[in-house]
């Protein structure tokens, strides 16, 4: 007997279903495979080294979703303190069998590791063979794709992007009767509120707002506050032949204006860094705070950090000096070890953390930033990163136009801390702004050679 044809139909209908369904999934797992993204019964793991201070979200939160899509890529991520981070980087490079497959290498460091033979070109012959044909390198940015590049080379890729910027408290503005700041702001009229935003908030007669906090204590950050206003008076840290060329009017002028911040600040400012200048800010005890723009989400979304509402924080780049506004950068770039094993894995990872898919997930989930500007000019799935996109692409900008970046070179970490000694020993009195730049050049031009 013949089944009915209704039935047959639906058979038939069921069968083609589920052979397109196996040829669908083979494709998937033939292309993850190609990809180096292992196989059920072949899975790959790779090892991450990271700052601890992000090493435990992207474990906890962005590798489960790079697993929806790659299940059989196992990715391990190892916190290591910051102050040893390049370190331990520089040691497994030169092991002969190293146990990092990805270094998340801070904005500096790429001309250190890539010099040793530490990283992987990204656009040799070998990975070029195994890159999406829609990852699309034109989509980024060119101030934070620079960031991992060297001698022509692209040794890494951003994953992390952060720029230096202005975050300011719309209730401290208003009480103080002071218009809030655009990206025209000048250096001078910020100078200029800075008086009114030193406020007493509470009627009782004593001061308990202040105008600004930041960076002013010894530290490897510090000089990129001095930084960002020289590049934003139009100056550079080196010249065309890679000699100082900060210890002139300009450089003295602006670190000058780094040091007169604290004036404005709140009491014991000169001994304030990062963190201090961040819990004050959440505070609400400072107007404003110059600072990395990282920091947003748990400094205006989460509650559980601040006290500030999404509504009184604002955001924006630098004020302007004589040529720009001002910003600096500070990209965490993501590396392949040239010894790596697992190649194809680690590139694989390392596509889908830097496409745009891998940049919204990162934003919406911990407040990292994008460096594409297809993802910077798309609508972001969180309303809060609104005005923090407008706010970076135009950072990036800025800091492509002003070459706003510490030293590049594999001296760089010398360099740094030359400027963070000399520009420290400035802001805290003991010698002039102009005493202290002759000194860090002639220290950093001996480093250099």
């Amino acid at each position: 007997m013949k089944p009915p044809i209704g039935k047959l139909k639906g058979q038939q209908s069921m069968l083609a279903y589920l052979t397109t369904a196996v040829v669908v999934m083979a494709a998937s797992l033939s292309t993850a495979h190609a990809q180096g993204a292992g196989g059920p019964s072949s899975p790959v793991e790779i090892k991450v080294m990271a700052n601890e201070a992000f090493a435990n979200s992207w474990q906890t939160q962005l590798v489960p979703e790079f697993n929806k899509r790659f299940p059989n890529v196992k990715v391990v991520v190892d916190g290591v303190p910051y102050a040893e981070l390049l370190p331990k980087m520089m040691l497994d490079a030169v092991n002969a069998d190293p146990e990092y497959d990805v270094l998340v290498i801070d904005d500096p460091w790429v001309p250190q590791l890539a010099t040793v033979g530490a990283l992987a070109d990204l656009k040799s012959k070998d990975v070029a063979a195994i890159t999406s044909p829609d990852y699309h390198w034109d989509d980024f940015n060119a101030a934070p794709l620079a960031a991992g590049e060297w001698k022509g080379k692209q040794y890494a890729v951003p994953v992390r992007s952060n720029m230096l910027l202005m975050f300011y408290n719309r209730t401290l503005y208003k009480k103080a009767g002071v218009p809030e700041p655009t990206p025209k702001l000048t250096w001078d009229e910020f100078f200029a509120q800075a008086k009114a935003l030193v406020q007493d908030t509470n009627g009782d007669g004593k001061e308990d707002a202040w105008a600004i906090d930041t960076y002013f204590v010894r530290d490897a950050l510090t000089p990129t506050i001095w930084q960002a206003i020289l590049n934003a008076n139009g100056g550079k840290l080196l010249d065309e032949s890679g000699f100082p060329a900060f210890n002139n009017e300009v450089g003295t002028k602006s670190l000058d204006m780094h040091k007169d911040l604290a004036k404005y600040g709140p009491p014991g400012a000169l001994g304030h860094g990062y963190s201090e200048a961040l819990q004050a800010f959440r505070q609400g005890k400072v107007a404003v705070m110059f600072n990395w723009g990282s920091v947003y989400k748990a400094t205006a979304i989460d509650a559980n950090t601040t006290t500030l509402k999404e509504d009184e924080v604002g955001i924006q780049v630098m004020p302007v000096g004589s040529a720009r506004a001002g910003t600096h950068r500070g990209i965490w770039n993501a590396g392949i070890s040239s010894k790596s094993k697992n190649l194809q894995a680690s590139w694989t990872f390392l596509q889908w953390l830097s496409s745009k898919e891998g940049e919204k997930v990162s934003a919406s989930l911990l407040g990292s930033f994008p460096a594409r500007k297809s993802t910077l000019g798309s609508k972001p799935d969180e309303k809060w990163l609104e005005p923090v996109y407008r706010t970076l692409q135009q950072s990036y900008e800025l800091a492509a136009e002003g070459e706003m970046w510490r030293i590049r070179s594999p001296k760089s970490n010398a360099a740094q801390q030359v400027l963070a000694d000399e520009v420290a020993r400035a802001i805290a009195g003991q010698v002039s702004s102009k005493e202290a730049l002759q000194a860090a050049a002639t220290k950093i031009k001996s480093t250099l050679k």
